[in-house]
């Protein structure tokens, strides 16, 4: 029981050191807030929700596999290195590519229902 509490502990003290260590990652909070406030004011399906939900983790968790990612070849190549700077570059691409999947997704929900 100690250790799956631990594991708990340590999951937590990674995402204090996502929004400890990542402006984006305030960028996205920031998002997400505004986008539960709005669910809240359109009165969102159940359906709505799930997707709006999903699209919220799936942000967060491309963010956070991207910082891993950063610190672990920050690591292992600290000094100048194309390869690791590509492998970041994949890591941020990712995350891009997850937020434009979470704006699309807010789009097809909120558009109808603010015009």
């Amino acid at each position: 029981m100690k250790k799956r509490l631990l594991s708990f502990k340590y999951a937590f003290q990674g995402l204090f050191q996502l929004f400890k260590g990542q402006p984006n990652a305030w960028i996205h909070l920031v998002s997400a807030i505004t986008v539960i406030l709005a669910a809240i004011w359109f009165q969102l399906s159940i359906i709505e929700w799930m997707f709006i939900i999903l699209a919220i983790g799936f942000v967060f968790s491309a963010e956070l596999f991207n910082t891993a990612i950063e610190k672990l070849v920050d690591k292992v190549s600290p000094e100048k290195n194309p390869l690791a700077g590509r492998i970041k570059d994949l890591a941020a691409g990712a995350v891009l590519v997850a937020a434009i999947t979470a704006a699309a997704i807010g789009l097809v929900i909120f558009l109808p229902k603010m015009f």
